[in-house]
């Protein structure tokens, strides 16, 4: 089976911003209950803010598939002020995210998806090398690094918070069948 550029980008950001959402429904809470402000937290002093972390990682999730899609690069997202704001920046991507047609991403693995830098530089990269060395990277580093500053904070949240997709390949032991392909479609 061929996995395509679109399931690839899609099946990788939509999942894990639906568990960060989840996860923001909890924050609000634990944050109206605690009394903290969640949304200016951060790991370290040089460190972007929760409220950082989520933008970047929007950013990520939608500039990575306005590219492969042959759109043009995404706008940096406004830093939200509030964990609702957060929560609501997250929902947009995912809806986002979701609406580009999987017929767009038709040959995104060798559309050209270079980056330029400063100092006159750029950053060549097809849409296979964008994706899997950039895209991606950055998207995950953003979505742990926000879990990992509510879970510093003491909110009670677990690898199965960040990971809520994978509930939904679970089974019961003696339902599984040893031989049963998991590339089956229905």
């Amino acid at each position: 089976m061929k996995i395509s550029m679109h399931t690839m980008a899609v099946d990788s950001f939509a999942p894990m911003l639906e568990s960060l959402s989840s996860i923001f429904g909890k924050a609000v809470n634990f944050a109206e209950k605690e009394k903290l402000d969640l949304v200016n937290a951060r790991l370290a002093p040089d460190m972007y803010t929760l409220a950082q972390q989520v933008q970047q990682a929007a950013y990520y999730a939608r500039d990575g598939v306005s590219r492969l899609a042959g759109r043009p690069a995404a706008p940096m997202p406004e830093t939200e002020t509030t964990l609702i704001g957060c929560e609501t920046q997250i929902d947009e991507t995912i809806r986002l995210v979701r609406a580009i047609p999987a017929d767009d991403f038709e040959g995104a693995e060798t559309r050209d998806c270079s980056i330029e830098i400063s100092d006159n530089k750029i950053i060549e990269m097809d849409g296979l090398r964008f994706l899997r060395s950039w895209a991606l990277p950055h998207f995950y580093f953003h979505i742990v690094t926000a879990y990992d500053i509510l879970r510093h904070t003491g909110m009670s949240i677990g690898k199965m918070d960040y990971l809520s997709q994978v509930g939904g390949f679970l089974c019961s032991k003696s339902h599984s069948r040893p031989n049963r392909s998991l590339n089956r479609r229905g």
